[in-house]
């Protein structure tokens, strides 16, 4: 990759000096390579359209689209991120993306369209770090576990994906090292052998030690961003705490590859 490389700290690599649009297949691959062993790739400077930004996408694998979002117009396979005309401020808490269908994306991707004069920072938990840090005892008494993940504040027809079954410890396909892949607990309801008391309060602890402020990285979104993250081995929340001003990304996700393990 013919661009400027700088680790974030704790974690998450920044790309400088490389235009998606005009991104060959070694470049694509190199990406790929770089989420899996960062979780987050931010890429400055990107002067692309929403179509440009798809046909992007679509290079770093098949598209998906999570049922119950808002569609941005004239492109299906983006979805809206918005404040713009709330009453409230919006809700976010640490999560994984669509986890509750049987193939979670593998990536996901926003664009920055609008950014607020100040605040509305995205945070990244490291779930590599969350796994290699927790307690040898854990380790072993979950080993084999699987997390049932349901879906939540999303309105989802009859006929749609709503719940599905992961291993709480899930070995990433490509890095090779294992994540604890989790998300809100409103989403993981029940470890399978684990009673539903034993099973919340176990859910609780582990999510509360993914999320220890020391171990996450806050962006600072800046005009120009495109950021990219492996769902795989992190979690995100937006923080609308502090914001002033309108908020805007588009939004895509991008499937697993049908040989991905989850």
């Amino acid at each position: 990759m013919d661009a400027t490389l700088q680790n974030l700290s704790p974690f998450g690599v920044e790309v400088a000096g490389m235009q998606v649009s005009e991104a060959a297949d070694r470049d694509i691959s190199s990406l790929k390579q770089l989420l899996a062993e960062n979780g987050v790739v931010i890429l400055r400077n990107q002067s692309i359209d929403d179509a440009e930004f798809v046909s992007f996408l679509k290079r770093l694998g098949d598209l998906m689209f999570t049922a119950g979002e808002k569609p941005v117009p004239h492109q299906p396979w983006l979805n809206l991120v918005s404040n713009v005309g709330r009453d409230r401020t919006p809700r976010s808490v640490f999560h994984t993306d669509t986890s509750y269908v049987v193939k979670p994306p593998a990536y996901t991707a926003l664009k920055a369209i609008l950014l607020p004069e100040c605040g509305g920072e995205t945070l990244f938990s490291n779930q590599y770090c969350a796994f290699e840090t927790l307690p040898t005892r854990v380790k072993e008494k979950l080993s084999n576990a699987t997390v049932l993940h349901l879906a939540s504040g999303v309105k989802l027809d009859a006929d749609q994906e709503s719940q599905a079954w992961h291993p709480l410890f899930q070995r990433h396909p490509v890095s090779g090292k294992t994540a604890l892949f989790l998300s809100t607990p409103e989403r993981c309801q029940v470890i399978q052998g684990l009673t539903l008391a034993e099973s919340q309060r176990a859910i609780r602890l582990l999510y509360k030690h993914s999320i220890r402020p020391r171990r996450l990285y806050r962006h600072d979104w800046q005009n120009g961003d495109i950021v990219i993250w492996d769902n795989r081995c992190t979690m995100h929340r937006a923080d609308h705490a502090k914001v002033i001003g309108d908020r805007v990304l588009h939004r895509g996700l991008i499937a697993s590859e049908m040989g991905d393990k989850t």
